[in-house]
């Protein structure tokens, strides 16, 4: 229940701040590894999702 919580939570601040965050990314007098940041903090935060579901019995 608690990850569900964070699930909304987390999908509610990425529907708020889109249009500012697909701004930033596509600006073209950005730096080239802009929509890559996006998605390493996208692969942080499922990897920290994962390690949480699991149980101390499963390592």
């Amino acid at each position: 229940m608690n990850n569900q919580r964070l699930v909304i939570l987390l999908l509610l601040v990425a529907y708020i701040f889109s249009p500012t965050l697909f701004t930033w990314v596509l600006n073209p007098d950005g730096a080239w590894y802009r929509p890559y940041l996006v998605w390493v903090f996208v692969i942080v935060i499922a990897f920290i999702m994962q390690i949480r579901r699991k149980e101390p019995n499963d390592l």
